[in-house]
């Protein structure tokens, strides 16, 4: 049978008297009596003075974190936190500092396949763990990466809810911007991480305000994100140029919009062939060409928006559900504005059907959803509006 916390702790005091333990220990006495008698579960820390004045090896820590009868996998989790405890009070390496680098890395790359739910996951599960690092004094340098990886990490947690139509994104951009700042407050002149990252954060964060219909912020908080990267060849300004873009299209302002595009293509030119990957962190002529043909959409100009869409599918690979199922609800979008309707609506229930289920993110249904909305009340009993809706669940899917 398990030894029980209460059992080990009478078993190592051996002929000490619970006076001295708490003594020992600096707990009270009645609190060890407590303990004994299984009254109370210990904490972390109370548990650790009595272990050390007991001298009973991290036996009595082992089942304060762990209670007896758990399950292997259960000890294998404590024993885990424990280890990560630990090796986070160690002096960050330069290998170690270069494995979060590259860890915040792959969750940007893997944005363009993996569904939200099961990204957000991992996410929050390494950020647990970086947090514990962030906890401790570094050189200034090592403090400087670590800012910039978390706020990497936030903003990815936050462009993850976005697209899951969860608001508390709005919280991690703050968060993120937060951890930018320290960032760029600490890099020298000649570093420009800080700010990049700071830029990248602003403008990925416009899109919320865009998506939520606030498009005049959008136009202002991607102007700031363009400003603070101003010189800087990254990812950031191109993002922000294509933002406004798109805003300034669904504001009907077909000049701004030819003047941000051209912004974004100079942007997008400038970027080294590793910002142009596959990421959340970059910006590639794929995303562009999507920016592109959804700013020609919101104008109505149909023949330059179906040029765009179809660059932006050839260069799309087949696992990027999430953009290019956009881009395929933009090309509906454009057939019910040349005034098909069924055909519109078909094509919405063609892309929606064939995205795998983890991937129909809020995101994507929100825009279907808005194409469903524009169709006039005389065609809204079509069979292939009637289909759409019936797929979106909204009113009006009955005959």
């Amino acid at each position: 049978m398990d030894e029980t916390f209460a059992q080990a702790l009478r078993r190592c005091r051996g002929d000490l008297s619970q006076r001295a333990v708490a003594r020992l220990a600096a707990v009270g006495k009645g609190h060890v009596g407590d303990l004994e008698s299984g009254r109370r579960r210990p904490s972390l820390a109370v548990a650790t003075a009595l272990d050390r004045a007991l001298g009973a090896g991290g036996t009595l820590v082992d089942l304060a974190t762990t209670p007896a009868g758990a399950s292997a996998v259960e000890r294998a989790a404590a024993l885990h936190k424990g280890l990560d405890k630990h090796l986070a009070t160690g002096v960050m390496s330069e290998a170690g500092i270069a494995d979060w680098e590259y860890t915040v890395d792959r969750h940007g790359r893997a944005t363009r396949y993996r569904p939200e739910e099961e990204l957000l996951l991992d996410l929050v599960d390494d950020f647990a763990v970086l947090q514990r690092h962030l906890g401790y004094c570094h050189a200034p340098d090592v403090r400087r990466r670590l800012s910039v990886v978390g706020a990497r990490f936030c903003g990815l947690i936050a462009l993850t809810l976005l697209k899951a139509g969860e608001p508390a994104a709005r919280h991690w951009w703050r968060t993120g911007r937060r951890f930018a700042t320290a960032a760029a407050d600490r890099a020298d002149a000649s570093d420009a991480d800080g700010r990049a990252i700071l830029s990248w954060i602003y403008a990925q964060e416009a899109y919320q305000l865009y998506y939520g219909g606030d498009l005049h912020g959008a136009v202002d908080l991607a102007n700031h994100a363009r400003h603070l990267a101003s010189g800087i060849p990254c990812a950031g300004p191109a993002l922000a140029a294509s933002l406004q873009a798109r805003a300034h299209a669904a504001l009907q302002q077909p000049d701004e919009t030819a003047a941000a595009l051209a912004a974004a293509q100079a942007a997008l030119d400038r970027l080294d062939p590793a910002e142009r990957a596959a990421s959340a962190y970059g910006y590639s002529a794929s995303q562009l060409h999507f920016h592109a043909g959804n700013a020609w959409t919101h104008l109505r100009d149909v023949r330059r928006a179906g040029e765009e869409h179809k660059r932006a599918l050839e260069l799309y690979p087949p696992t990027e559900y999430t953009d290019r199922a956009l881009v395929q609800l933009d090309q509906a979008v454009c057939l019910a504005t040349d005034g098909d309707t069924a055909a519109a609506a078909a094509h919405a229930v063609t892309v929606l059907s064939a995205l795998p289920t983890e991937h129909r993110s809020a995101l994507i249904l929100y825009r279907a959803r808005a194409l469903a909305a524009t169709v006039p009340a005389t065609r809204q009993k079509l069979p292939e509006v009637r289909e759409l809706h019936e797929m979106l669940a909204l009113p009006g899917g009955e005959a």
